[in-house]
C-alpha cells in the first residue's frame, strides 16, 4: 500500500530540505517525491542530506503546476498550518492516515506540503479534498518541512501496521483529473447560464468546490452530474440558436 503514497512539495527553496524530505519517508516505507515549481536544484547537497535515501532523491518527478502532480491521484491531502479565510473539511494527522491507507490500498493517493515560509496557497489547497494540520504546540509550532513529512509518513505507516486487514471499499472515486474536469465543466456552464458573472466571479467556485470535496461524489455520481451539466449546455444552445425563417420550432 506504501507504494501508493506520494509525497509532493511545492515551491521548496532549499535543496537540504528536500534531501531530508527524502530521509524521512525512506524510514517509513514511502518512495514517491514529487516536486513542484522548485525554488533550488536538486542537487549533491539534497543527496547528502537524504542519509542514504538517494534513490528516493534520484526518483524525483518535477512538475509546474500540481494540477499535474496529482491528476492521478483518487484522494489528496494538503497540510498547512494556516487558517483559512474559507474553512475546508479538516482532519486530524491520524483520521488523515486511515483515509489514505483505506483508498491507498488500490489507488494512488497524496499529501501535499507547501513552501517553507508561507505553506500552500488558498488556490493550491482547493485542488486538495481535505486539510491536514498536526496539532503542535500552539505556543511554539514551530516544525520544519521535514518535520512535517516525518510525522504524517509516521501515522501512515502506524495506521496500516495496526490494522492487518481493511475493509474492501465498495465506493469507486474519481481522479483528481476526472474531479478537476467536472470542475472546469461546472463553471463553464454557470457562467453559460449567468449564474457566475465572468467579470465579477465571487467566491462561488470555490465554495462549490469546497461543498464537493467535501461530499466526495462517487464516479457513478460524478457521470451523472457531468451529464446534467451536459444536457443544461445543449438546452441553452438551443435557446441562443436563432431559429430558420419559415421553419417549425422542435417539438
Amino acid at each position: 500500500m506504501l507504494e501508493n503514497v506520494r509525497v509532493v512539495l511545492i515551491g521548496t527553496s532549499h535543496p537540504g530540505n528536500i534531501g531530508s524530505a527524502a530521509r524521512a519517508m525512506k524510514t517509513m516505507g514511502i518512495h514517491d517525491l514529487v516536486l513542484v515549481t522548485p525554488d533550488c536544484e536538486v542537487d549533491s547537497h539534497a543527496v547528502a542530506l537524504s542519509a542514504g535515501a538517494a534513490d528516493v532523491v534520484e526518483n524525483i518527478t518535477i512538475y509546474d503546476c500540481l494540477e499535474d502532480a496529482i491528476a492521478d491521484c483518487q484522494l489528496v491531502v494538503g497540510a498547512s498550518a494556516r487558517s483559512r479565510t474559507l474553512n475546508w473539511p479538516m482532519v486530524g494527522p491520524r483520521e488523515m492516515a486511515e483515509k489514505l491507507v483505506i483508498e491507498g490500498q488500490d489507488k494512488r493517493v497524496a499529501m501535499v506540503f507547501g513552501r517553507e515560509r508561507t505553506g500552500l496557497t488558498n488556490e493550491e489547497l482547493q485542488r486538495c479534498h481535505f486539510h491536514v494540520n498536526i496539532p503542535a504546540n500552539p505556543e511554539y509550532s514551530s516544525l520544519n518541512l521535514a518535520m512535517a513529512v516525518q510525522t504524517l509518513c509516521y501515522e501512515v505507516r502506524m495506521t496500516l501496521l495496526a490494522q492487518k486487514q481493511w475493509p474492501k471499499r465498495e465506493q469507486e472515486y474519481p481522479l483528481t483529473a476526472e474531479l478537476e474536469r467536472f470542475y472546469q465543466h461546472l463553471e463553464t456552464t454557470l457562467t453559460q447560464v449567468e449564474f457566475i458573472i465572468a467579470s465579477h466571479p465571487g467566491q462561488v467556485m470555490n465554495k462549490l468546490r469546497r461543498f464537493f470535496n467535501r461530499a466526495r461524489p462517487e464516479s457513478q455520481e460524478l457521470n451523472i452530474l457531468r451529464g446534467m451539466l451536459t444536457s443544461v449546455d445543449k438546452a441553452v444552445q438551443g435557446i441562443k440558436r436563432p431559429q430558420k425563417k419559415g421553419s417549425k420550432p422542435a417539438e
